[in-house]
């Protein structure tokens, strides 16, 4: 069985491991793979606020933003399952698209055809430069898997890292079933 192709639309999972504060125990959305870098969301980092607290003139809209990761912080991006009603977002893997006309999506807010349950909010997000993604991957820093659509909209995020490492099988789930602070003896 050969290895797997990077590509937009799989799940990066963080080795169980990895000590970088902003990605440990993550699960990334990768957005977009090409020659010249890498780019995604950290899917299950919440940051415990509203969207309508980040952008002043959004519709009263009760949708949480996450960490997408620690690039351009100063950001909002969007992922969502209703790309057939907004135009410009871009198709990720199905049933899953990344961003579309802002404009059009507050109205589409106010207008009650999009629900918090539709769309994800991010503040940053995940990037890497040419080659480094594939560097990261040979050292084992990341399991990779394909996407899923309820993995990006509806999951727990206190338990995605386990249920995105468990649902790997074999050797993976027994490592999803590892504690987060472990203590050694």
């Amino acid at each position: 069985m050969g290895k797997k192709k990077i590509q937009s639309g799989n799940v990066l999972i963080a080795e169980p491991f990895m000590l970088d504060p902003h990605f440990k125990r993550a699960v990334v959305l990768l957005c977009e793979h090409a020659k010249e870098g890498s780019l995604g969301f950290i899917l299950n980092k919440s940051l415990n606020m509203k969207v309508g607290e980040l952008i002043a003139d959004f519709p009263a809209f009760d949708a949480n933003v996450y960490y997408g990761g620690p690039v351009q912080t100063d950001t909002i991006h969007y992922i969502h399952n209703v790309g057939d009603l907004l135009e410009d977002s871009l198709e990720v893997s199905k049933g899953v698209y990344w961003g579309g006309d802002f404009e059009k999506l507050k109205f589409l807010v106010d207008s009650n055809m999009i629900m918090p349950n539709n769309i994800r909010f991010f503040v940053g997000y995940s990037g890497w430069t040419q080659g480094q993604l594939k560097e990261e991957m040979k050292y084992g820093s990341w399991v990779m898997d394909e996407g899923d659509a309820n993995y990006v909209i509806k999951n727990k995020i206190k338990t995605l890292w386990q249920e995105v490492m468990g649902n790997k099988g074999d050797a993976y789930s027994v490592i999803a079933q590892m504690p987060e602070e472990g203590t050694w003896n």
